[in-house]
């Protein structure tokens, strides 16, 4: 009897153990839109115009999970690109500088791998990714092929960036809420910032065909539904969309129909909620937000303060593109195309 006993309270012992509930996976995520606000606002007051909301769009979704370990800083070469068009704004450098080293979601809690490449621009050299305070510091995600920055050994503080050298940032804050200076470049890790410049001196030629297959990758995501990139960057300045048809000195044969495809969508957008599947990558609208699709759902960022999400119509190109604006110039420049009924064609 006291063996049996014996034998039933080590079995209980044992259940206990193999009972005890595993501890939940944390996903650290972020209002992604919110990193590249001030930089978008920076580019309209330079006079960036219509080119501002897709590079600005663009780089904030590189931040989902889904993005692969340079997307972010080819967009952020992106910015520093027309910022360079506009008289070199220093201010959409600065902004850009800071964005290149927001962390990015983190839906497995572990941190994320640093890009491999050099970036095209000098001025983002040395600059990689903070990650956010919750993360597992033991292990990276991914294939463990970028588990150091470029031209690095050791990233001291771990999760810390040049932007914030004294370690990582709160989950779901913004880099640019903390900081104003982008810091010194290997300024807070263990390798001399030296051997980042030369990597990307060698790598330039490298660098800048891989920036050139990136930005057409970006563009196509920007323009979510028709596969169409935004090529509107040619009406700089013009805020209603109607200045670039008129630009060209007539209206181009593919006018109505993007604005008639802006409104097809936007009435589909109209009836989409988080909860519906979705294919990977696809983008749309959602209940006012832009929502990219990962793991066959929707994850939705809301747009900044006064404007939501809408499909536009493309100016210099077929096609359409998904955009946070507000409802008068989704007004606007839909009606520029000759299309009637309003946003959705219903009115």
């Amino acid at each position: 009897m006291v063996q049996l006993s014996s034998v039933f309270a080590a079995f209980c012992a044992i259940y206990a153990v193999s009972a005890a509930p595993t501890p939940l996976q944390k996903r650290i995520a972020q209002t992604i839109a919110d990193s590249t606000a001030q930089w978008e606002q920076a580019c309209l007051k330079a006079g960036g115009g219509q080119q501002c909301n897709p590079i600005s769009q663009t780089a904030f979704t590189s931040l989902l999970a889904a993005g692969k370990n340079c997307d972010q800083q080819d967009a952020a070469d992106q910015m520093i690109d027309l910022a360079k068009q506009l008289n070199n704004d220093a201010e959409m450098i600065r902004l850009a500088q800071i964005f290149v080293q927001q962390p990015r979601n983190a839906p497995d809690s572990l941190q994320v791998p640093y890009c491999q490449t050099a970036p095209k621009n000098e001025e983002l050299n040395g600059l990689f990714h903070c990650q956010f305070a919750g993360s597992d510091f033991t292990k990276f995600s991914g294939d463990q092929t970028g588990n150091v920055p470029l031209g690095l050994t050791a990233v001291n503080p771990p999760g810390s960036c040049p932007a914030k050298p004294d370690g990582p940032v709160p989950d779901g804050v913004q880099l640019n809420t903390l900081v104003t200076s982008p810091g010194t470049p290997g300024g807070n890790s263990t390798g001399e910032a030296s051997t980042t410049a030369s990597a990307s001196a060698s790598a330039t030629e490298s660098a800048s065909e891989t920036e050139s297959t990136a930005t057409s990758s970006a563009a196509a995501a920007s323009s979510a539904v028709t596969g169409n990139s935004d090529s509107d960057g040619a009406a700089a300045g013009n805020n209603t969309g109607s200045g670039g048809a008129a630009a060209s000195g007539s209206t181009k044969s593919f006018t109505l129909s993007n604005g008639q495809e802006a409104q097809k969508q936007n009435a589909q957008f109209a009836t989409l909620s988080d909860s519906d599947s979705c294919t990977d990558g696809e983008s749309a609208c959602v209940n006012g937000g832009f929502a990219q699709c990962v793991g066959g759902k929707f994850v939705t960022t809301q747009c900044a303060g006064g404007t939501q999400c809408f499909a536009l119509p493309l100016v210099n190109s077929a096609g359409t593109s998904i955009t946070c604006t507000t409802e008068a110039d989704a007004t606007a420049r839909i009606a520029a195309t000759g299309a009637t009924g309003g946003i959705t064609g219903s009115n």
